[in-house]
């Protein structure tokens, strides 16, 4: 009995590869060839540098990150991912494809709907392939990262080209609404209830009415049903519009 025990115990240590320790995601997560190893992924990998883990068809592809640690932990890498990524943006080395569309014979990468999508949804990774098109359009986006988390300004057909134009940030403050907008210069904080007079973006200006004096103020959208104004709204004019895409 303990004679099996232990040949079964061993027959399960070499099943399992041990872990080669913690490795560290790259700055810069690049491949040259198209096929994207945990040694493109991963700076320490050893000896599982070379095990594929996506094939990319076009300037990029975008992987999920808890899948990306599995597959390591599969072949013996440790990595706890700190920073929480949810996706990780792989893009063409410098002796891999062009990093973006470029008009070659009538045959370019363009980057398409994977699916039909609603006015108004956010854009995730899946939602997102590469095809080969005899052109791209004008404002056609260099990389999926560019999209992914904005929304789409109108319903969007599957298998057309992604443009520019179909997608914006997405709104956090609806028209009629009503916003919390406060107004701050680090000392003294005062906080008033108004009615959007329009919709906006996270980073976008939005005029507020107070619903009792019928005052008109001009805010900042920070978050759903949220604003600023005032001093911080100076400061995130002077930053540009943000929006928390990721």
């Amino acid at each position: 009995m303990r004679a099996a025990a232990l040949i079964a115990f061993a027959a399960l240590a070499l099943a399992t590869p041990a872990l080669a320790g913690p490795v560290t995601l790259r700055a810069e997560v690049t491949d040259a060839d198209g096929r994207v190893t945990l040694g493109d992924l991963f700076e320490g990998a050893g000896s599982a540098a070379d095990v594929v883990v996506a094939n990319r068809s076009g300037p990029t592809v975008v992987l999920d990150a808890q899948t990306v640690q599995l597959m390591a932990r599969r072949s013996g890498l440790l990595w706890d991912n700190p920073q929480g990524f949810r996706r990780i943006v792989v893009r063409a080395g410098a002796s891999g494809p062009a990093a973006g569309p470029v008009a070659a014979r009538g045959n370019v990468d363009v980057l398409t709907w994977a699916r039909s999508i609603g006015a108004g949804e956010i854009v995730q990774p899946e939602d997102l392939v590469w095809a080969k098109a005899a052109g791209a359009p004008m404002d056609a986006p260099r990389d999926a990262d560019q999209v992914i988390g904005l929304a789409a300004k109108r319903p969007l057909r599957a298998g057309a080209a992604v443009t520019g134009r179909d997608v914006s940030a997405p709104q956090v403050i609806k028209a009629g609404e009503m916003v919390s907008v406060t107004w701050s210069d680090g000392q003294v904080t005062l906080t008033m209830q108004g009615k959007a007079m329009k919709s906006a973006a996270q980073g976008e200006t939005v005029n507020v009415q107070n619903p009792a004096s019928k005052k008109v103020v001009e805010a900042i959208a920070t978050g759903p049903g949220e604003a600023v104004t005032g001093p911080a709204a100076q400061q995130l004019k002077a930053a540009g519009p943000q929006f928390a895409a990721r």
